[in-house]
């Protein structure tokens, strides 16, 4: 789905929720044409020089600095009322790691996170980043994992502003070929099964 588009079903989406609590939470899991995207912040170091950008970029409404995403990249895009989870946003980002440290456990990657650096590693090397939004306690945004494909287009930015850092994937680290759509159907159960851990219990 083209970028552009993906974020305005993000924005209806998060709109309608917020209008209407009773909607279910909703994870959109896709795939987009090259382009690099940056947060809410006054410093863009990060883009290197913006004006020479091999391909288009857009300011958005998450945290975070300059990334790439493009084909081989599975971008998931949790919308969640994070209301019902105590508003926790630090608690949602770590539930967001373990649940991408969980699927690459099923692909026999071993991931972790690193202190003080939001996303997943595989030893020093990045395998995903995290950049999300909140409106209203609503989240937007989310996670790029990389599958597979070309890597050369983060040679164009810092990524996520972490200097010297090494990108990978996950064919990369295995040697093996995968789809972004294998993957993303693991993670659809995976992500349906793990919510129930971000929820705050009702008291009793």
């Amino acid at each position: 789905m083209d970028f552009a588009q993906a974020l305005a079903v993000q924005e209806k989406i998060v709109a309608q929720k917020r209008d209407d609590s009773a909607l279910q939470d909703e994870l959109l899991l896709l795939e987009h044409e090259p382009v690099y995207t940056i947060g809410r912040t006054p410093d863009r170091s990060s883009l290197l020089c913006a004006a020479h950008l091999p391909h288009p970029l857009f300011s958005i409404n998450r945290g975070g600095q300059a990334t790439y995403h493009g084909p081989g990249q599975l971008m998931g895009y949790p919308i969640i009322d994070l209301r019902p989870c105590g508003q926790d946003l630090h608690k949602y980002l770590r539930w967001l790691e373990q649940l991408l440290i969980d699927l690459l456990a099923q692909f026999d990657i071993a991931a972790h996170r690193r202190e003080s650096l939001t996303g997943v590693w595989v030893e020093n090397r990045k395998i995903a980043s995290i950049g999300v939004g909140v409106r209203h306690w609503i989240t937007m945004h989310g996670f790029a994992l990389n599958v597979c494909g070309d890597l050369s287009p983060f040679d164009h930015i810092v990524p996520c502003g972490i200097n010297n850092v090494a990108i990978t994937s996950m064919e990369k680290e295995t040697k093996r070929a995968f789809t972004v759509t294998e993957v993303e159907r693991t993670l659809e159960k995976l992500a349906s099964d793990s919510i129930v851990s971000l929820r705050v219990a009702p008291e009793t």
